[in-house]
């Protein structure tokens, strides 16, 4: 265990990719959407990927992947089992945390907001999108639940296949949920541990706009 202990303390990140300007626009969406855009056109890996934290009923944070799926001028879209863990959690306290990490960029953003389900004519038009198989395991999968073998999820999933053999319709405990930001932070790497930091915080009218020591 010694040797991994001393790779780690070897390893001298230098974090030179890039720089963020003082002003990044007066609201954090169009920012948000142009680095995911640069993630996308870079070839990050994963670059909708974000980790989505709530409060479970233990009163320990957590923290799971899920991918964006949308972005709104109000918010961004992400979609689950509203029976799950997270759709519990968000029904019991919609303040939830969202974190996206693009390493190869040496980017992060911070994001503290509300979560709301979207429409359910908007949840239609995304389950419809989606392929065959992930419309029956919606239906087949109790998500965050105790399952007691593999087996019984694969009946599940025959099941809902003999079922549904060709047109899949949408659970109603499937769905999306649409975060309102309240405060975004955007974490750019920069040499010598000197990480630019420029934070938006939600005021009653506009965003407060300000910089944070790294």
């Amino acid at each position: 265990m010694n040797e991994y202990l001393e790779l780690l303390k070897n390893d001298h990140h230098q974090f030179d990719q890039g720089k963020l300007e003082d002003f990044l626009g007066v609201e954090p969406m169009e920012p948000i959407a142009l680095w995911l855009k640069e993630a996308i056109e870079k070839n990050v890996h994963e670059p909708n990927a974000i980790s989505v934290s709530t409060f479970g009923e233990d009163g320990f944070p957590i923290s799971r992947i899920v991918y964006v799926k949308d972005l709104m001028e109000a918010g961004l879209v992400f979609y689950t089992n509203y029976l799950s863990a997270k759709g519990k959690a968000i029904e019991r306290n919609p303040n939830v945390h969202i974190l996206i990490f693009w390493p190869e960029l040496e980017r992060q953003i911070s994001i503290k907001g509300h979560a709301e389900k979207v429409p359910s004519e908007m949840s239609d038009a995304y389950f419809e999108s989606r392929p065959w198989g992930s419309k029956i395991g919606a239906w087949a999968s109790h998500q965050s639940e105790t399952l007691d073998s593999r087996k019984e999820l694969e009946d599940r999933v025959h099941e809902y296949a003999e079922k549904f053999p060709d047109d899949v319709p949408r659970p109603d405990h499937w769905g999306g949920y649409l975060v309102r930001p309240v405060e975004v932070e955007f974490w750019q790497g920069r040499k010598s541990r000197l990480h630019d930091r420029i934070v938006y915080r939600k005021s009653e009218s506009s965003w407060e706009i300000f910089r944070r020591n790294p």
